[in-house]
């Protein structure tokens, strides 16, 4: 008796051999028939493997958590074009995705800033080209409860609550009420971003250090008296519609000046809103193959709806040409806006 069994590269043919009476004529015939069958069958089955083995390449992503949401989408659409392709996707923050990126453990590190110096260095050091793809663009929110009365800040008062040098709501003319801080941990590209863009100094040591976005979000839900910063990405949910017991403030550049909302397209496009920063994502040195394919894919047309879908914004024509000569690459749709 012959089993066979077929798994990805492999054949596995099994021979049962049983003892039988001497065989009639007839019997013999009948044996025979059944011989020439299974060696057809065996024939086909090895042909049918042969095709249906096909050469997955992975593709690893790490770092940024702003970013994570969006790279999963981006990698699920892609892998939907391309079977061939197995992408991972982890988050962990900025720092982590570049320093596995620096240690050859991730091909693309998702960052929310840009490469400290002694990254760059440590890069050198260890024969790593970084190289920076901005696939999207971020506005970064200020939240707070939906019951706090306050609708707009300024960013000397960002400056000022986040260092502690104000403490209370009643300081800015809310409630008398102590504030509350919540941000990220310091592997955070958020984190960093805020503290050098924003503050210009450290944070207050009252800061709750948050695991992710989605737990400040979370938080501040809870929290009347909260306050944090997220991507405008994690506030979008089906519908448009916010997150339960959030509010959105408005930021303005100085008292006096116009405030902007992040919710509204025109004033990150326009840069009216000031707390706008790019996305990246860093590869080591020019890359091929897939995952040359996928980041095309990324800032191309399709690329940039799926950016868009999640909340965030599309690069500029600037930031696309640019893309394609570090990629040394060309499209034929212009997916940028």
């Amino acid at each position: 008796m012959t089993t066979i069994t077929c798994s990805p590269g492999k054949l596995n043919t099994h021979l049962i051999w049983q003892r039988i009476d001497p065989p009639t004529f007839e019997a013999a015939k009948n044996v025979a028939m059944k011989q020439i069958l299974i060696g057809v069958l065996s024939s086909f089955l090895v042909f049918s493997c042969q095709n249906n083995t096909r050469s997955v390449e992975n593709i690893r992503i790490k770092g940024s958590d702003t970013e994570v949401n969006v790279a999963l989408a981006l990698a699920e659409t892609f892998m939907e074009k391309e079977p061939n392709v197995s992408i991972a996707v982890t988050g962990g923050g900025s720092g982590t995705g570049i320093a596995a990126l620096l240690s050859g453990k991730t091909h693309i590190a998702n960052a929310s800033r840009p490469m400290k110096p002694e990254e760059l260095q440590s890069a050198r050091t260890s024969g790593i080209h970084p190289l920076a793809v901005i696939f999207g663009i971020d506005a970064l929110a200020v939240i707070v409860h939906q019951n706090n009365p306050l609708d707009t800040l300024t960013i000397n008062d960002l400056g000022k609550i986040f260092t502690g040098e104000k403490s209370s709501w009643a300081e800015l003319g809310g409630p008398d009420k102590e504030i509350s801080l919540y941000g990220r941990q310091s592997n955070s590209g958020t984190f960093l971003y805020f503290r050098e863009e924003i503050l210009g100094a450290d944070y207050a040591t009252s800061l709750k250090q948050m695991n992710g976005t989605a737990q400040i979000v979370e938080a501040i839900g809870t929290d009347p008296a909260g306050i944090g910063y997220v991507g405008i990405g994690y506030l979008s949910e089906k519908g448009g519609q916010l997150p339960s017991n959030i509010k959105v403030l408005k930021i303005s550049e100085k008292a006096g000046s116009p405030a902007f909302s992040p919710l509204v397209p025109a004033a990150i496009l326009s840069r009216q809103y000031p707390i706008v920063r790019p996305l990246y994502q860093y590869v080591n040195g020019a890359p091929s193959g897939r995952l040359l394919e996928f980041l095309l894919y990324s800032i191309g047309a399709e690329g940039q709806k799926i950016v868009s879908e999640n909340g965030y914004y599309p690069i500029s024509q600037e930031q696309f040409s640019e893309n394609l000569r570090l990629l040394n690459a060309t499209l034929t749709v212009n997916g940028a806006q």
